[in-house]
């Protein structure tokens, strides 16, 4: 399933939870994007991840999960391939759920790893969550659950978090104005403002872990 040089690992890291009438054979299609990228004949081939220390793409049928901790080799067009999968996703998904993606740039560590070699290209390093569910509120809930996370998290370096609730109230004001602009656009069948079921938000600054287990 590997590109001969490929100059891109990556990494794939979520947990969807999908309706409970949801088949493997619907989640296979739902999948096909990013397998069939892989260059694989179906999901059970390409269920395997690049590093065999990695769980790689499971369908749990008992609790009707998703999991993925899958790496592939692969370039910027495998962004088209996720887009596409998040589109599928929200058909089948039974709550909303964030998956991270972590573009790490093989090809620079190499160069960096010469020290006979002085590149100025920048590494191609790069991590963006993107959101699935079954309606945008869902989607909306799990964007608001993160920033808020991620909010909290860093303000309790200076804050105790008994003091931070006049911080979370904003956020979640914020969400039920977007919320409210997005049911009104639809109903007036204009296109919705802000994140879609498939957005995703870059995370710069930094390289980011390889892997995300």
């Amino acid at each position: 399933m590997s590109r001969y040089n490929a100059p891109l690992e990556i990494h794939v890291h979520g947990q969807v939870a999908l309706r409970d009438d949801v088949t493997f054979a619907q989640l296979q299609d739902a999948l096909k994007p990013i397998w069939k990228y892989a260059g694989a004949r179906s999901l059970t081939d390409a269920s395997g991840s690049f590093y065999e220390d990695e769980p790689g793409i499971q369908f749990e049928t008992n609790d009707h999960l998703l999991q993925m901790c899958w790496t592939v080799e692969g370039d910027d067009d495998f962004r088209q391939a996720l887009d596409e999968m998040c589109m599928n996703l929200n058909e089948v998904a039974k709550t909303g759920a964030a998956i991270e993606v972590t573009f790490y740039d093989a090809e620079f560590d190499e160069e960096e790893g010469d020290s006979e070699t002085e590149s100025d290209e920048e590494s191609r390093d790069d991590f963006v969550i993107l959101f699935v569910g079954p309606d945008p509120g869902s989607i909306m809930q799990v964007q608001r659950d993160l920033l808020v996370q991620d909010v909290i998290n860093l303000m309790e370096r200076h804050f105790d978090g008994a003091e931070l609730g006049g911080v979370v109230e904003s956020i979640d004001t914020l969400f039920s104005q977007r919320f409210d602009e997005l049911v009104s656009s639809l109903q007036l069948g204009k296109p919705p403002r802000g994140s879609g079921g498939s957005g995703g938000i870059g995370h710069g600054g930094g390289r980011k872990p390889r892997h995300l287990h």
